[in-house]
């Protein structure tokens, strides 16, 4: 009977280490949630730098030297001074101009170079400490900006000899305080009246007899004098002949006197000229006489100009 139990003991174990042995373990799942990607955002392409922009020199209106072109005659023709004339073009002698150079008509603008703005650093003051003297150092002999030691304050002990020196002290003659003299104050020298500058005065005439046809005008620039062909001319006052010829259009035959460092005055439609350049010519000498050159009438326009501006000559002339 034992040996039956013991037999089916052992076939009981060893289905069961069978069936142990051929069961196929259950699958394990990872059921937490899936992490999302990390999504990386594309590199920045690096900005480029700030280029500065150079200066630049504005050329505006130029002129073509021709021949026979005087720089008197360029500036008069565009309304400008000879002397800037010559400055803005670098001329040294005003009376040598090459042919075929190109004169600038207008003042050299430098353009502004833009470039990157710049963030400045705060500035930091440094403190300046003051060390305060210690018990071990040496007592100061007077007072300073940090330590005062005078007046001294103390508990005397009451005694009829303290109170009389207290009293005596309280009753002393205050000692004298003498203010510093105080510095005499030189009067500023009288304002000296500035000189008139006669220099630059210039006496005007009529530089011929006729009847007054055109008011001055902004088109005009001058004034125009009837008269008959061969009429003659006379320089309006004192001056040097810096231009003759038919070298400016609309102006026929022209004669230019130069007036001191600010005038000049032009004698246009002339038939005739009778003076040269460079030479010195005195208020009423005859300079040319009068025609209708590039005009369709016989004329005088006569203009004067105060730093290459037109102005109108009946302001300066004498009343007829």
């Amino acid at each position: 009977m034992s040996t039956r139990v013991n037999f089916f003991s052992v076939l009981v174990v060893t289905l069961l280490l069978s069936a142990c042995a051929s069961k196929t373990p259950a699958p394990v799942v990872d059921r937490r949630p899936a992490t999302p990607p990390i999504e990386v955002p594309p590199a920045q392409p690096a900005t480029p730098p700030v280029k500065p922009v150079a200066a630049t020199v504005s050329e505006g209106k130029t002129h073509t030297v021709q021949k026979g072109e005087t720089l008197y005659a360029i500036s008069f023709q565009n309304n400008l001074d000879y002397r800037e004339l010559a400055i803005w073009n670098n001329i040294e002698n005003i009376n040598v101009i090459q042919v075929g150079a190109v004169l600038r008509l207008s003042p050299p603008t430098i353009g502004l170079a833009s470039a990157q703005s710049r963030i400045s650093e705060p500035v930091v003051t440094p403190l300046t400490v003051v060390p305060m003297p210690s018990a071990s150092s040496e007592r100061p002999l007077q007072n300073s900006a940090i330590l005062k030691i005078e007046p001294k304050a103390g508990m005397v002990p009451y005694s009829d000899q303290s109170l009389a020196k207290l009293e005596q002290e309280a009753g002393a003659s205050p000692v004298a305080v003498v203010a510093p003299p105080t510095p005499a104050v030189t009067p500023p020298p009288a304002a000296v009246p500035a000189a008139v500058d006669t220099a630059d005065a210039v006496d005007w005439a009529w530089p011929v007899k006729g009847q007054l046809v055109s008011q001055f005008t902004e088109q005009n620039k001058g004034i125009d004098i009837a008269g008959s062909r061969g009429t003659a001319i006379h320089a309006a006052a004192n001056g040097v002949v810096i231009h003759t010829g038919a070298g400016i259009r609309g102006y026929g035959r022209l004669v230019i006197i130069k007036h001191g460092a600010n005038w000049v005055s032009a004698y246009a439609h002339n038939d005739k000229i009778v003076v040269a350049e460079g030479l010195q010519v005195k208020q009423g000498q005859k300079i040319a006489e009068m025609g209708n050159s590039d005009t369709d009438n016989v004329k005088l326009h006569f203009e004067i100009r105060k730093q290459g501006k037109p102005v109108d000559p009946v302001k300066f002339l004498p009343t007829k």
